[in-house]
């Protein structure tokens, strides 16, 4: 009997006898608004969605697409000067087995928190538990795929960012609506958080997480919201100074646990500084304005997004600001480069050898929960 092999299945045996796959290094993200790159979008009843003009005004064709943002987030620009792939939204329609190992996901929601409880009153949101969640179900399909020895080679060499933690203030423990504001302390809020993250961090090493960075907080009680709602208009510093707090427990804990987890290089990435130094001399940096939304509805304040009714400042890379919560494209470049060089990030050598191509699988937002 002759046997003949078709191509599809000569270059799978071919790539088992060479050692499985040769993957690229790809990105998970998991975060809040910051990072979210369309999740929201698909989110039918979530009132915290990026899905209007003038959002992506200066990204690609210019539409929304998911971005809280008029351009880049600051993983978007670390990953790009790393060399590594932008990963997409988890809920994007053509997410399939090869694009996670082409570019990797990106599971960040905005409203969501290191608390489950956090930014209940949006409806809908990943909060990062329900991120890992996402992120296991992710596993097991490029397990399925590549079988357990590859999957396993494939999610140690991946990068990991986890950017979190404002909410946990602004849309929970700052607001009274919330059962977290008049049951704990700043300091034991913060220890709450803290015991969350770790538990969170330690679930995401047992998941494959080798390499990883945590973002720090900037100086929350400076965002034009905070400003508009004080009485006179000025930074609110017990915001500040909580974030703060918030960036030196954090700072404690990723290098407690890069030392004790086996294998794991975890790095905390604090732009606090260079974030307020901007915010109180904006000239220093090429800026105009950084107590105000570059998209914003004339005197009404606050008009919590940016909406097609909106009015546009007239030089967007001088604003700091792009929204009430959000900063400009502009300041998330200066952000992106000052952690990189505190960081020492280098470009990723990558290796692009794809494997043989599976039957397309499709994920929609009728597949998960809030």
């Amino acid at each position: 009997m002759k046997l003949t092999l078709t191509l599809p299945i000569f270059v799978t045996i071919l790539t088992l006898l060479l050692g499985g796959c040769n993957c690229k290094i790809v990105q998970f993200i998991f975060g809040d608004s910051l990072s979210d790159v369309g999740n929201n979008n698909f989110l039918s009843k979530s009132l915290a969605r990026a899905n209007l003009p003038w959002y992506g005004i200066d990204f690609g064709n210019g539409l929304p697409n998911g971005r809280f943002c008029n351009g880049r987030t600051v993983a978007d620009i670390i990953g790009d000067e790393m060399g590594l792939p932008r990963p997409p939204a988890y809920l994007n329609q053509s997410l399939t087995e090869d694009v996670i190992l082409e570019d990797g996901v990106n599971f960040a929601s905005g409203g969501g928190g290191i608390l489950n409880e956090t930014g209940t009153y949006f409806i809908q949101r990943f909060s990062l538990y329900k991120q890992i969640e996402l992120f296991q179900g992710t596993q097991d399909l490029i397990r399925e795929k590549l079988g357990s020895k590859e999957a396993e080679k494939f999610f140690q060499q991946a990068r990991y960012v986890v950017a979190l933690g404002s909410n946990d203030f602004i849309n929970n423990y700052l607001m009274p609506v919330y059962s977290d504001s008049w049951t704990y302390t700043d300091k034991s809020f913060i220890q709450y958080l803290m015991d969350t993250l770790r538990a969170q961090l330690i679930l995401l090493h047992s998941l494959g997480a080798r390499e990883l960075m945590v973002f720090g907080l900037g100086p929350m009680g400076c965002i034009p919201l905070q400003r508009v709602l004080s009485t006179d208009g000025q930074c609110q510093d017990k915001t500040n100074q909580l974030a703060l707090a918030f960036n030196k427990a954090t700072n404690e804990l990723v290098v407690e646990l890069s030392n004790t987890l086996p294998n794991a290089s975890y790095k905390f990435g604090d732009a606090y500084d260079v974030v307020n130094d901007v915010i109180t001399n904006p000239g220093n940096y090429g800026f105009s304005n950084s107590d105000s939304p570059c998209c914003s509805f004339g005197r009404i304040r606050p008009a919590l997004t940016c909406i097609p009714a909106s009015t546009l400042c007239s030089d967007r890379s001088k604003y700091v600001f792009w929204d009430e919560y959000h900063p400009s494209d502009s300041a998330n470049e200066l952000i992106a480069k000052e952690l990189i060089k505190k960081l020492g990030f280098l470009k990723s050598n990558q290796t692009d050898v794809s494997p043989p191509t599976p039957a397309a699988t499709s994920f929609s937002s009728d597949d998960v929960g809030q």
